[in-house]
């Protein structure tokens, strides 16, 4: 798969529906500035790299991955605004807030998270197919997902933890887009039953893993690598793998769920191409940034 031509695609089908609907150039710039600024695209990728694994065509996944960017887009935005993470860097640029202002800031990404669904309705799919995204996309980032984890974490600022209530946080605030890029490429491909169940499960220790390792790399790396500011996590007092578990043990919590994920592919080669997902595995355990 040609990821960067295929990502590529994904930001162009984002910038051309934000430009058809705009009436107002500085929302449209404050947008387009946080789409632009680059970062891993984790999520539509994994949606690609899905549909891939599934044996269909990735081409009918470029409107969904775009939407669903644009939801992940937005998160950020307002994740770094002064009143929440109050964060100045972002991808390795300046944060929206800090180029364009909180108010337009918070308009942008209000204006993303909109048009994500405007733009969803236009996808190659069946109608059923595309209530079914808007259905799972509009569940996993409201109330019942990453909303939702956003204000745990946000209440769980000054507070100690348990595990379980940390694993909580982030099944809902990470975990749950990384889950629906999972999901959204089974809907697209119209994956049987068994298939949708271990891929589900799949992406929910996928998106833990995704989130210890960055808090391992808030400690290890450098902002530099990361593009955004290391430390953040001890200086907000955010409860973290690292500040529960220790370096060594967070590390560990890594190393196991791993070795899960590869069990639950394993359960799946003969009726996926499981190497795919066993690269991208791999990619986020030894990640760097």
């Amino acid at each position: 798969m040609e990821s960067n031509n295929l990502l590529n695609s994904v930001v162009n089908e984002i910038i051309d529906q934000l430009k058809l609907n705009t009436i107002n150039e500085s929302l449209l710039d404050s947008s387009i500035y946080s789409i632009n600024a680059g970062g891993k695209r984790f999520r539509p990728l994994l949606l690609l790299q899905t549909l891939e694994t599934l044996g269909t065509d990735i081409n009918l996944g470029i409107i969904p991955a775009a939407s669903l960017e644009m939801i992940h887009t937005y998160s950020l935005i307002h994740d770094d605004l002064p009143a929440m993470d109050d964060d100045q860097l972002r991808r390795g640029k300046p944060t929206n807030h800090v180029v364009f202002g909180e108010a337009t800031a918070i308009l942008a990404g209000d204006n993303l998270l909109t048009e994500s669904f405007n733009l969803l309705t236009k996808a190659n799919l069946t109608a059923t197919q595309i209530v079914e995204l808007v259905q799972l996309y509009s569940k996993n980032a409201g109330q019942l997902g990453m909303i939702s984890g956003q204000m745990l974490d946000i209440e769980a600022t000054n507070k100690d933890l348990t595990i379980e209530e940390l694993e909580e946080i982030h099944r809902n605030k990470t975990g749950e887009l990384i889950v629906a890029a999972i999901e959204a490429a089974t809907i697209i491909a119209n994956s049987e039953a068994h298939i949708k169940k271990l891929l589900k499960i799949f992406g929910e220790k996928l998106g833990l893993l995704f989130q210890i390792t960055d808090d391992i790399l808030d400690v290890i790396g450098t902002t530099e690598a990361l593009g955004k500011t290391v430390g953040s996590d001890e200086k907000n007092k955010k409860n973290t793998y690292v500040s529960l578990l220790g370096l060594d043990g967070a590390k560990e919590v890594k190393n196991n769920l791993r070795s899960e994920m590869f069990d639950i592919l394993n359960e799946l080669e003969n009726d996926i191409n499981i190497s795919i997902l066993e690269e991208l595995v791999e990619s986020i355990v030894n990640r760097e940034k």
